[in-house]
């Protein structure tokens, strides 16, 4: 009896579920899963950073934000990360064969970057992938089924034709309406993923190469274009936003990639970032993966092994030269790697008849052991791995990143309540930030608690989100009193930068993160009295 690999895959898909939500309840969200809360706290068309496909996930998961903790808030890229592996799995058995695609599943929980990065932390990743394999898959069934199974699967034969007999003609007909409806379903597919991040755009470009090299007839299919058309009109809210807010997306971001000076340390980076992002073993079974596969060209479709590769070659390329001049982050080209994924996958498939091969159990169980080594050090380790000067303690180490902040929460919070009974600070008084990081996880773990606003008192390319947030909330009125937080690993001198702004900077309030017994982190909370004139509108977008 053959091996049920699609039983097997929805068991991978569970345990890997289960396992990152345990892990999820257990770690804080880091830096940047904060920030994107400010998305859901803020409906928009979209923001400085990002599209808002994030936001509305988190809006989402968390049923409209009335159950925010931080296994709601992971919970889109969990799911995600399921609808990636089985949409990888239907792809490796359509170019190859049922166990080509368990494989190529395997590999894909097994990548940091699709597993982990994107399918469990809640970034703009996180929607992106669904939509990204989606978009693969409808092309496939584009360009390489004939027998139109997938239309039959969504759509009975029976509803389409009334009589048993199926005609030579019908069945045309047929064929050519599943082509129709998959042009419309990639052009959706394609549009949802550019809402989530704009390098989805990707995605037409590697598929317009390949139908240049290989399928040129399919430029003469107006639904080719009606895909397209219906993308642009995903795009609507993104650009849309930009018009009305001068395109500063744009020119925020061209200012990090314009760098004319060659950086083979950033190259070098980029390069090593990715290796790890992969997983160093995921990412050298990869290589062989691409290898075989062209070398032995006559033992597959040759146009398959053509068109993966155009769907990750040019934008990997584009990558590696914006890496050359500027500081690039190695989960921008994370997608591109997921078509090699899928040539692994049949080079396993020709190779090895194990359920799990050996090397896919050691790449799984060293992404096991940094989930669970990482959760143990970020809730019990008696130091940090960081700066162990004073001025910066804790400065670069991870594991500061996703802890520590629930528990500050509570304690500031309480702290706060003394202070409004003593009459040292006037009212609920505002926490007033001047970067989006600490801000971020301010807002999320400690002004909840606290029944705060946060509000941005800085520049704009510092705040980013919050100052827009800005606009919604109060602004600091002349003789109004703040509250400021500076963590040590992210230094702040607050003297010189509020000085100006404040009567008064009191000395701040230590409050120590423990770790077993041990401190690893401080918290300085600097009570600021009197707000001088309203100077927050200059953080402001007139």
């Amino acid at each position: 009896m053959g091996i049920n690999y699609q039983k097997r895959l929805i068991y991978l898909i569970v345990f890997a579920s289960i396992f990152k939500i345990i892990i999820s309840a257990f770690v804080e969200l880091g830096n940047d899963e904060v920030y994107y809360y400010t998305y859901a706290l803020r409906p928009d068309w979209s923001y400085f950073d990002h599209p808002p496909m994030v936001g509305l996930l988190i809006r989402l998961t968390t049923l409209n934000l009335n159950w925010i903790n931080d296994v709601s808030m992971r919970l889109g890229a969990i799911i995600g990360c399921g609808i990636s592996s089985y949409f990888i799995f239907l792809l490796g058995k359509k170019l190859h064969s049922e166990k080509a695609g368990w494989y190529a599943a395997l590999l894909y929980n097994c990548s940091v970057y699709t597993g982990i990065i994107a399918g469990m932390f809640i970034l703009p990743d996180s929607p992106q992938m669904p939509f990204w394999t989606a978009s693969l898959y409808f092309m496939s069934c584009i360009l390489f089924d004939d027998d139109s199974s997938l239309f039959r699967r969504l759509v009975p034969e029976k509803s389409l034709n009334n009589s048993n007999d199926c005609h030579v003609g019908q069945e045309s007909n047929f064929a050519m309406t599943n082509k129709k409806i998959l042009f419309l379903l990639l052009g959706l597919t394609i549009g949802l993923a550019t809402l989530s991040k704009v390098h989805a755009l990707f995605l037409w470009a590697g598929f317009g190469l390949f139908i240049l090299l290989e399928k040129r007839k399919l430029f003469t299919n107006p639904f080719l274009y009606l895909g397209g058309l219906i993308t642009i009109v995903c795009l609507f809210p993104i650009i849309y936003w930009n018009i009305e807010n001068k395109f500063i997306t744009y020119t925020f971001h061209s200012e990090r990639v314009t760098h004319h000076t060659i950086q083979f340390d950033a190259f070098l980076q980029e390069i090593i970032g990715e290796l790890l992002y992969q997983n160093p073993i995921v990412y050298i079974l990869l290589i062989i993966g691409i290898v075989f596969c062209i070398k032995h060209k006559e033992k597959f479709s040759f146009n398959k092994t053509t068109w993966l590769l155009c769907m990750s070659i040019p934008m990997l390329l584009v990558f590696w030269v914006v890496a050359l001049f500027n500081p690039t982050l190695p989960h921008w080209s994370g997608p591109a790697f997921i078509p090699f994924m899928l040539l692994t996958g049949i080079y396993l498939s020709e190779k090895t008849n194990r359920i799990v091969p050996t090397s896919l159990k050691f790449a799984g169980s060293l992404v096991i052991v940094i989930l669970i080594g990482g959760t143990l050090l970020a809730n019990f380790a008696p130091f940090n791995l960081g700066s162990k000067e004073e001025k910066n303690y804790g400065e670069y180490c991870p594991t500061l990143d996703i802890s520590g902040w629930k528990n500050f929460g509570k304690q500031y919070a309480a702290l706060v309540e003394e202070d409004l009974h003593a009459g040292l600070m006037r009212g609920r008084t505002p926490i007033v930030v001047a970067k989006w990081f600490p801000a971020a996880h301010i807002e999320m773990y400690v002004a909840r608690q606290s029944h705060q606003q946060v509000i941005g008192l800085g520049k704009l390319e510092d705040l980013h989100e919050f100052a827009w947030l800005n606009k919604e909330r109060r602004t600091l009125q002349q003789g109004d009193d703040a509250y400021c937080i500076v963590p040590s690993n992210l230094p702040f001198n607050v003297q010189e930068n509020y000085g100006n702004m404040f009567s008064a900077i009191q000395k701040p309030v230590i409050i120590n993160q423990m770790r077993s017994g041990k401190a690893v982190r401080y918290f300085y909370v600097y009570r600021l009295k009197g707000f001088k004139s309203n100077t927050t509108k200059d953080s402001l977008l007139n």
